[in-house]
């Protein structure tokens, strides 16, 4: 069924404080996939779990309908159902877009939504150089194996990606909000409008972000993905990724998820729903932690280099700000420890206690990883260091809990 909702429907009156929370909640103007009781008095407050493989119809005809207009009611769990789309909608609702898909993963996401902007072989697609190391693969082992041509640029010398664009007239620009795990940004605005003049899709993972702290959609972006396995989840019990985008994209997307097969079950769809009910109180306290975090180790001698836009030492802390408009600066901070090799990292990460070493981010507590060894481990090691990423590097998902007792874990582990 469609997520596609009238703009009277979905609170743009509201704060996103609000709205987070509302969008989350079985309404009139969800799909609702528990239903009423059969008097018609009372609804539940909260969405249900509708698990159904298949849906009846008392009619051929209505079947038929149904088959040909997605919007007209569910056929088979494949082709989408009422709890992935009540989660789809929900996600729409935060980024100002007219409608969402659901999706099994966020890299299932990103595969969809590259071959619904039309990717194929002989298009082009110009990328950062620096995103996730599963994107990167995915681009690099998959798409231009199978002959589209692929060019990595530095998104932070907007000059240079729109030299790209110009030259290559790509079908699609793929960047991060904040790249992964260096966080670097990308300007949204200025991209979107190169890859406007040039024909060309812009695709936003805004995973780090997340829609608390921007959305790209109002920059001027055409597409916004999420690996809702991070923060809109943000519970470290779900594999989800969703996008959200304009119109002209949604049927593309539909087709894909339905003919991929990698459609988001019932049971995860509820929990990433329920996820985004706190999803503003959580960046609030992840932001906030993480600055105290990134400030904290940038006055120990033990650590190198620290990477967080909210520091004034991060050579985008201006575009920081122009982005997130005081939102924050996110969860996430990354270090280098001084004259550290793969064993010395290794044995910080062994000595932590809060931080739990494990390769994702976003929950409610937090994580470290080593992203040689993790996140970019599939890109050979002249790639990762060419992108910066040396065996030192730390990537800190920084979590809800008591900032002095975060400090406190690093500290001892540094010590070690």
């Amino acid at each position: 069924m469609s997520t596609e909702r009238r703009a009277s429907e979905t609170g743009d009156d509201w704060s996103f404080e609000t709205r987070s929370v509302q969008a989350g909640r079985a309404s009139g103007s969800l799909p609702d996939p528990a239903g009423e009781r059969p008097g018609g008095l009372g609804r539940p407050v909260s969405p249900g779990i509708q698990t159904a493989s298949a849906f009846a119809f008392d009619r051929l005809d209505d079947l038929d309908r149904a088959f040909d207009d997605p919007r007209a009611g569910y056929v088979y769990a494949r082709h989408g159902g009422p709890t992935a789309d009540a989660f789809a909608a929900a996600v729409a609702a935060l980024e100002g877009a007219p409608g969402a898909v659901a999706f099994a993963s966020g890299m299932a996401a990103i595969n969809a939504v590259l071959l619904a902007a039309g990717v194929r072989p002989g298009e082009a697609v110009v990328a950062a150089g620096d995103l996730y190391g599963a994107t990167l693969t995915l681009l690099r082992d998959h798409f231009a194996a199978s002959g589209v041509r692929l060019q990595l640029v530095d998104v932070a010398d907007v000059a240079a990606a729109g030299a790209a664009v110009e030259a290559l007239r790509p079908r699609v620009v793929f960047v991060e909000t904040v790249s992964n795990p260096l966080l670097r940004l990308a300007d949204v605005p200025a991209l979107a409008a190169l890859a406007r003049r040039a024909g060309a899709t812009l695709i936003v993972d805004n995973t780090f972000a997340s829609p608390a702290l921007y959305r790209p959609l109002a920059g001027g972006a055409h597409a916004v993905v999420h690996s809702a396995t991070k923060y809109l989840g943000g519970h470290g019990d779900l594999v989800a990724g969703v996008v959200a985008a304009e119109a002209s994209l949604l049927e593309p997307l539909r087709t894909q998820a339905r003919i991929g097969g990698a459609t988001l079950g019932a049971f995860d769809a509820w929990l990433a729903l329920r996820g985004l009910r706190t999803l503003a109180l959580r960046m609030e306290r992840h932001c906030a932690n993480a600055a105290g975090v990134a400030t904290h180790l940038s006055g120990l001698r033990r650590v190198g280099r620290v990477y967080y836009p909210g520091l004034t030492s991060h050579p985008q802390h201006a575009l920081a700000a122009r982005l997130f408009e005081g939102r924050g600066y996110g969860g996430m901070v990354s270090f280098s420890i001084r004259d550290a090799g793969a064993g010395e990292v290794a044995r910080f990460m062994d000595a932590l206690r809060l931080f739990v070493p494990a390769p994702t981010m976003g929950d409610v507590y937090s994580l470290a990883l080593a992203p040689a060894r993790s996140s970019h481990r599939g890109l050979p090691p002249e790639a990762r260091r060419a992108l910066g990423i040396g065996d030192d590097l730390v990537r800190l998902s920084v979590g809800v809990e008591g900032l002095p007792d975060l400090l406190a874990d690093l500290d001892q582990a540094l010590a070690r």
